[in-house]
């Protein structure tokens, strides 16, 4: 599964980055819940982004904990109660969505402009890479050295390559980290958010969404009767569509008050229930089956949901997503999604399923012993690979940060002068 880089106010963020900047106050309810020193500065963190960031990545870190304990996925091997724990593609659905959003707010603000695609895309990978090469190095380490991905060989020169330039949607080669896929899909609607804006400005709306999601439906459509097209469901393209509606959700924050007070979390739940209800009745075989519709289906309803969110509806789910537990954890979700899967793969392999027995004992013992291990690690992780990358906006700026950290570690080790 993939997690959703964090975005910053003029569309540069990535995979768990900085949450986005808008202004605050725009709603009464949205009053509420945003922190006082947001409400009085006019610009500061949309509350809640973050939040459901960090919720996502961890559901899915939860959902492959869950698989090692009850092989035979897409079946449903395990209890009734952990049987929601199966679907953590959509976690992914929800980092898609949410990441066209982000980076549309400033768009959004702008007339929809972008203000440099070079900007752009320089901003993109200085936010994506630096972590997404260094999990990547991690990753083969692990795999080479303790034990490769389920169902994966040993890596090659050939998975070095094609990972590294994320091009492994396209190319097939040993995985490394099963939770590399959506990182190259990301990538690629980072390359067509400009198209999008685009056609956003010049037609409207509405017009974009509809052409995206046509195509998408076209795909989709045609690939059950045709091979040429049936190769392009390698790249997820229903992706697409659910990265554009993210972006028209991004246009209430620049709407009117009279949009932003619309009760957009009340229609999200409406347009929910009838894709839940789909998948609860058909079951994990059927939903994964079907994961391309079904993706279209709800797609929406995270949009709305983020637009309810954003604009700070419901009052009570925006303050606990904007708690200090939770936005941290948001903070630091593109490197838990980038380092866990390998750590929990080797932790249920080498130390619980030699010991603990299969199915439940199996899935609680990985679960308490790899969830800390994976939390702690990313949070270190984040703090040498993505939060000086969040902070600084170019080697000149890291580099002065750099030695100015260095200058008080050296600062701190000088021994006092005595006193005379």
């Amino acid at each position: 599964m993939g997690a959703s880089p964090g975005d910053d106010q003029d569309g540069s963020g990535g995979p768990g980055a900085d949450a986005v900047l808008a202004d605050a106050g725009t709603t009464e309810a949205g009053d509420a819940a945003k922190p006082a020193a947001a409400r009085a500065g006019g610009r500061g963190r949309l509350p809640g982004l973050d939040g459901i960031r960090g919720v996502a990545a961890l559901f899915v870190l939860v959902h492959h904990c869950r698989l090692l304990a009850f092989p035979g996925y897409p079946a449903d091997t395990g209890p009734g109660w952990l049987s929601w724990l199966i679907y953590g593609h959509f976690a992914v659905v929800v980092f898609i969505v949410l990441s066209g959003f982000s980076l549309a707010v400033s768009p959004a603000r702008s007339g929809w402009r972008l203000g440099g695609v070079r900007r752009f895309a320089r901003r993109r990978a200085w936010r994506i890479l630096p972590p997404y090469w260094a999990a990547l190095v991690f990753s083969l380490v692990v795999a080479w050295t303790l034990v490769p991905q389920p169902g994966e060989g040993v890596p090659t020169a050939k998975s070095v390559l094609v990972y590294g330039l994320l091009l492994h949607d396209v190319l097939g080669a040993p995985s490394p980290n099963g939770a590399f896929w959506s990182i190259a899909v990301e990538a690629q609607l980072y390359l067509v958010f400009p198209l999008l804006l685009l056609v956003l400005r010049r037609a409207g709306a509405f017009v974009m969404l509809a052409a995206v999601t046509a195509v998408v439906v076209a795909v989709g459509l045609l690939a059950s009767v045709s091979h040429p097209v049936s190769l392009l469901l390698r790249l997820t393209p229903q992706f697409a569509a659910l990265f554009a509606a993210g972006v028209v959700a991004a246009g209430v924050l620049a709407a009117g008050e009279r949009v932003r007070r619309f009760p957009w979390h009340r229609v999200a739940a409406l347009a929910c229930v009838p894709v839940l209800a789909l998948v609860v009745a058909r079951g994990p075989v059927w939903t994964v089956e079907h994961y391309y519709w079904v993706d279209l289906a709800l797609g929406p309803a995270v949009a709305l949901l983020l637009a309810g969110v954003a604009t700070g509806r419901p009052a009570a789910l925006v303050r606990l997503l904007d708690t200090r537990p939770v936005r941290s954890l948001g903070s630091f979700s593109y490197t838990l999604y980038l380092v866990h899967a390998p750590i929990v793969v080797a932790i249920h392999r080498l130390v619980v399923a030699p010991h603990v027995p299969g199915g439940v004992p199996a899935f609680l013992v990985t679960l308490a012993v790899a969830g800390p291990v994976s939390l702690v690690a990313a949070r270190s992780f984040a703090a040498v690979f993505e939060l000086p990358f969040q902070r600084h906006r170019g080697w000149p700026a890291l580099r002065e940060a750099m030695r100015g950290r260095l200058s008080r570690a050296r600062a701190a080790l000088r021994p006092a002068p005595e006193r005379p």
